[in-house]
């Protein structure tokens, strides 16, 4: 089994991407801004969003973070994504999800200008991605594909297995992993909670992506013996034996899954990690307008 190290490899695209920023800069380049919206205090999204800042003022990017309580109002929140938009210095930004349940995360979503879109969820950045046209990918996508190269994995003429369909993270992985370039050139079956069979599916893969939300819910008996297992899931669990009173959990229980695989992401310290690394990149591109002109 080896580790696909996510705190590693992700430290070491923030700084290329830092030392890029510097040239960028010396040569009269704008800093790049980066900016956030947060509604609620969910606690998975306050801790994505605390290392974004973090992640930010490692490699020399601008960062600002608009919060606001749960109580918003959908036209409120529009109203801040329009701000945002019309705002010259910032360069991309993302609407952390989930939303409340009053504010339809797709009208918040079709809001955001798709040049400022980093997060690559609006429906112009997801067509352009589907046809292979230049576009922002979707960040935990980007992370997932950038650990897959790192790493050299072979991806071509493999079986990959996708669990989840979400707009996020499944339906655009299982996209990714079938194009006619690397990483890909997969046969790719997407499944998800009316899958029959879920089992003897996930058996045959030789490359394994895991993005249902439910810890630890993939276990030995899922995995073909060598198989590249990419765990997304990301939990809060309850743990009294820990200070914080909870503990981070994948969708793949580690421990049972890492003895059978042939390369295996950790929960925390892997794709997480890769997530911030998809939107800084994404965000450097906009500032450097690569996508939109």
């Amino acid at each position: 089994m080896q580790l696909l190290d996510g705190k590693a490899i992700s430290s070491q695209i923030k700084f290329e991407i830092k030392n890029e920023v510097e040239a960028w800069i010396a040569n009269g380049g704008k800093k790049p801004h980066l900016a956030a919206i947060l509604v609620g205090a969910d606690g998975a999204s306050e801790t994505y969003v605390a290392s974004k800042i973090r992640s930010c003022e490692e490699i020399g990017f601008t960062s600002t973070l608009l919060r606001f309580g749960p109580e918003i109002s959908e036209k409120e929140l529009l109203e801040a994504v329009e701000g945002l938009n019309n705002d010259p210095d910032v360069d991309g930004f993302i609407v952390q999800l989930p939303l409340p349940k009053h504010i339809s995360e797709n009208t918040i979503m079709e809001a955001v200008n798709p040049a400022k879109d980093v997060d690559g969820f609006h429906p112009v950045n997801v067509g352009k991605m589907c046809k292979g046209l230049p576009a922002y990918i979707s960040a935990t996508p980007f992370g997932i594909l950038e650990m897959l190269i790192r790493a050299k994995i072979e991806t071509s003429g493999k079986h990959c297995v996708v669990i989840g369909r979400s707009q996020i993270v499944g339906l655009p992985m299982s996209i990714l992993m079938q194009r006619n370039e690397y990483p890909g050139n997969c046969t790719v079956t997407i499944t998800h909670s009316k899958t029959q069979n879920l089992k003897e599916i996930c058996q045959t893969a030789d490359i394994l992506i895991v993005a249902l939300g439910r810890p630890e819910f993939v276990t030995a008996d899922y995995v073909k013996e060598g198989a590249v297992v990419i765990d997304v899931g990301i939990t809060r669990v309850v743990d009294e034996t820990r200070k914080s009173g909870f503990a981070i959990k994948g969708d793949v229980d580690f421990n049972d899954v890492a003895p059978k695989a042939g390369y295996i992401t950790p929960v925390p310290g892997g794709v997480g990690l890769m997530t911030i690394c998809g939107l800084l990149t994404n965000t450097f591109k906009a500032a450097k307008k690569e996508i939109y002109s």
